[in-house]
């Protein structure tokens, strides 16, 4: 069986972290999301991420308000407790993605709107014109995509 190494998942969770702030997520909110991928059970409570980030409660609470709100995470109650354990969802990634796809939609329409009311041979409905191709383009592209990962991921040896 092998040994958790404390300092390692320290390093992991601070070097994600700093790569999910750099991508744009709160700091915070990003030292709470990696603490919880680097947990074992992909659960912690309330304390348990305080202790473990040596954040105060008040941050751990405020990052998991983020994270709630974004579907990162859920708040569970712990069996037989009256304290809550933050979740990591099943499937995560893919989660999150069908969520920026379900974006995608969004914008691509009210794009396209404001293009019709612009006038689309003005430059700026043309901009928002080639703007809504994109999204559509890598909406197109997200569905093949996540159809692809499910087949790769079903050939993987994952629980």
């Amino acid at each position: 069986m092998d040994v958790r190494n404390e300092e390692a998942v320290s390093r992991f969770v601070e070097r994600f972290a700093a790569q999910l702030t750099e991508a744009g997520m709160q700091r915070m909110a990003a030292r709470v999301f990696a603490r919880l991928l680097a947990s074992d059970g992909g659960a912690m409570t309330s304390a348990e991420l305080s202790e473990a980030l040596r954040i105060s409660p008040a941050a751990v609470s405020g990052a998991v308000a983020y994270l709630t709100q974004v579907t990162m995470v859920s708040r569970e109650r712990e069996p037989g407790s009256r304290r809550d354990r933050y979740v990591l969802h099943n499937e995560l990634w893919y989660e999150t993605f069908t969520r920026r796809d379900q974006a995608l939609t969004l914008f691509e329409k009210t794009l396209r709107d404001g293009a019709a009311g612009l006038g689309a041979d003005s430059p700026a409905g043309a901009r928002m014109t080639e703007t809504a191709a994109f999204f559509a383009f890598l909406q197109n592209e997200m569905h093949g995509m996540m159809a692809r990962w499910r087949a790769h991921r079903a050939t993987l040896d994952l629980p």
